[in-house]
């Protein structure tokens, strides 16, 4: 019998990706659902679909006044630590290449959570080359053949394969979790919600 999937698509520079990223590994392995990481870039998607050139935590300064206070409150509840950034959002491109490459050998969800904490709880510049390499490394890959491979044309495509993607399954957002059936959850607070339909949907397909 196969088991339920359930897409993660994420962006590193996405507050609220950050505690997805934490969690969802762990849920969804108590649920029995595999978990495909997808990363992604936020920019395009917001620049063609709302007409924003930056966050809209930073376009609209209530609503980022809310969030960080959120994000406060949402870490502290699920034990995840948290220190708001010295710069928001940060430039996520290179940390996605990598996270592309890393797909296949299979250290990418490791690797986005330490690029996640460099980011959210140690402010580093998840931008530069020499923060992320060693993360490779602490990820169990290979830093050098990571780094040359995240400048390939194939991992290019990859990712901006992914964003293609994206729009066309209607994320407008991240973290969002797309469901083998289609079904589309945005938000951290939806990841529970994207599990159990996840896990449901794929019960009645098999007994169908």
């Amino acid at each position: 019998m196969s088991r339920p999937t359930i897409e993660f698509w994420y962006e590193f520079a996405s507050t609220y990706s950050y505690p997805a990223a934490m969690r969802i590994e762990a849920l969804a392995s108590e649920a029995g659902v595999e978990v495909a990481w997808r990363p992604l870039l936020l920019g395009p998607l917001f620049n063609e679909q709302q007409g924003l050139t930056d966050s809209p935590f930073n376009a609209f300064p209530v609503k980022g006044q809310y969030m960080w206070r959120d994000m406060e409150r949402v870490c502290e509840a699920e034990g995840v630590a948290f220190e708001r950034p010295s710069q928001f959002p940060r430039n996520g491109l290179l940390a996605a290449r990598l996270a592309i490459a890393g797909l296949e050998e299979g250290w990418t969800p490791r690797f986005s959570r330490l690029v996640y904490q460099a980011n959210f709880v140690h402010d580093q510049d998840i931008a530069s080359a020499e923060v992320l390499a060693p993360l490779v490394d602490q990820a169990g890959g290979h830093a050098d053949a990571a780094v040359a491979a995240a400048s390939s044309d194939a991992v290019k495509a990859q990712l901006k394969d992914h964003v293609t993607q994206a729009k066309a399954r209607g994320v407008f957002g991240a973290p969002s979790f797309i469901t083998a059936d289609g079904e589309l959850f945005w938000g951290n607070d939806r990841l529970e919600h994207a599990l159990e339909w996840a896990l449901r949907h794929h019960k009645t397909r098999e007994i169908a």
